[in-house]
């Protein structure tokens, strides 16, 4: 009987029926492992990508300080704001209660507005006391506000999309409008809405709620914006973490609360009537249905030129009800339009929620609304870069706002000749060149005080009906002519 041969191993066998079998095991390369998602290389802060953001926000800087500094050199400031935030700031400066004598003889700003942010400027101004300072200021905080938009849009739509939806932000008619009016104290809550913003989109709920809790110190109305954040926070985070869900519901439960204590307390402590002067506006018999024209002509500029109407697909444009409700239902048309600087808070909220909705629309099951969202980043900049032409920046594009103009050189020569500490009752443009160095009352809001000086801006009345006037202001005391100049008057007190 043959012996029978012992046959292959079964790792041979199997070798043989595969058509790597001739290739040795030693050279046959092994699965290859990608890297978890997270663990994926990402950009140094050394590649120009990480850069953009803070690129951006230089140049807006310098835009933006160069407007401010061109409508104060041309005399063209054009409210008394400004002199109100320079009075409350130099107070602060030399560790004073922030009085505002533009408010009123001994005014405390703290019973007008609830902006206690504002103190942070005191160091600064104690160095360089000067109008200047609050500008620049100003012009810093509102760039600061792009690299957050900036950022968030690069990391969830990539570098291009991210720097030109960053590009249409800096140029925001929201934006452009807050730099045009001088000086408010919502340059502070831009920056800050901005980053908890980004920190929402980046899912980082703790940071969100700790950058928006500060709003409740830069204006009384925007502990409820700090609610709605609070609750945007809840919402997104509701599969994450039930013990952060509680907190952000705490946030949102502190900043009603500390709207309402600061509305009913703290403002009427702080106020000689006792009281919160702008219910009036609220109180006033207004309706939403009260200048509608107006009301629709925001929200289109809203969100047409700035979204694409995209915006409202995110929650986070939730944000922007509290500013709206109280807008439109109050009784000053002031409110209602896109005039001044009351939509700048807004400009972050509906930029980030648009980012936000772009980046959910890259995984729409509709085409059309992914080939929509792919170009809507770069029609949201052209648009920007097209209404910037008949907006307040496009006056960088002209000599003049580079100069100091002859007249304004001769106003201020006759400025000058009032002396420092002294008493003046003075109307807008005047104010902005005196309260660095004067106590600045309002015209015709003296409360008793005879001042040393009176300078107005007098562009149509004749010296003698000015000289009649200050009579009139002052019957017991007798003001003579210091001088007149470009349209400007200074009357001295009669020792």
């Amino acid at each position: 009987m043959t012996k029978a041969l012992p046959g292959p191993p079964q790792d041979a066998r199997a070798a043989q029926t595969s058509p790597r079998s001739a290739i040795p095991r030693s050279v046959i390369p092994g699965p290859v492992a990608l890297p978890p998602r997270d663990r994926r290389p990402r950009r140094t802060g050394l590649l120009p990508g990480r850069l953009d953001p803070y690129l951006l926000a230089v140049a807006l800087f310098a835009a933006y300080a160069a407007l401010s500094l061109a409508r104060y050199r041309n005399l063209a400031t054009r409210s008394w704001d400004l002199g109100i935030f320079e009075q409350a700031v130099r107070a602060y400066a030399h560790l004073q209660a922030p009085v505002v004598d533009l408010k009123g003889p001994g005014a405390n700003v703290l019973g007008d507005h609830f902006s206690p942010v504002t103190a942070l400027l005191a160091p600064v101004y104690r160095v360089f006391p000067s109008p200047l300072t609050l500008l620049v200021a100003q012009a810093a905080l509102f760039a600061l506000s792009a690299v957050p938009v900036t950022r968030a849009a690069d990391r969830l739509l990539g570098r291009p999309r991210g720097l030109a939806l960053g590009i249409a932000y800096g140029l925001s008619w929201g934006i452009q409008r807050a730099v045009d009016f001088d000086f408010h104290e919502i340059c502070f809550a831009v920056p800050l809405i901005a980053f908890s913003l980004e920190a929402i989109l980046a899912r980082r709920w703790h940071a969100a709620l700790l950058w928006a809790l500060p709003l409740v110190l830069v204006k009384e109305d925007l502990g409820v914006t700090v609610a709605a954040i609070a609750l945007v926070v809840a919402l997104r985070c509701r599969r994450d973490s039930r013990r952060t869900v509680l907190y952000a519901l705490a946030v949102a439960a502190l900043g009603i609360a500390a709207t309402l204590v600061v509305l009913v307390f703290v403002i009427p402590a702080f106020n000689t009537t006792g009281g919160y002067d702008y219910w009036t506006k609220v109180d006033g018999g207004s309706t939403l249905l009260d200048g509608t024209g107006d009301k629709l002509r925001t929200l289109a500029w809203l969100l047409v030129p700035t979204t694409g109407l995209l915006a409202l697909r995110s929650p986070q444009s939730v944000v922007a009800l509290p500013t709206l409700g109280w807008r439109f239902l109050s009784s000053d048309d002031h409110y209602w339009g896109t005039d001044w600087h009351y939509s700048a808070v807004l400009m972050p909220v509906m930029a980030l929620a648009l980012v936000d909705a772009l980046a959910a629309a890259r995984y729409s099951p509709r085409p059309w609304l992914r080939t929509y969202a792919h170009h809507l980043p770069a029609a949201v900049a052209a648009a920007a870069l097209s209404l910037t032409t008949t907006l307040p920046l496009a006056v960088l594009t002209e000599p003049a706002a580079y100069r100091k103009p002859a007249r304004v050189t001769a106003v201020e020569r006759l400025l000058d000749r009032i002396p420092d500490g002294a008493t003046v009752e003075a109307d807008i443009r005047p104010s902005s060149r005196l309260t660095s160095r004067c106590r600045v009352l309002w015209v015709g809001d003296t409360g008793g005080i005879t001042p040393d000086y009176i300078a107005l801006q007098n562009s149509r009345d004749r010296i003698r009906d000015v000289e009649a006037r200050a009579r009139q202001l002052h019957p017991r005391a007798d003001y003579s002519l210091v001088g007149t100049v470009e349209g400007y008057v200074v009357l001295k007190l009669d020792s």
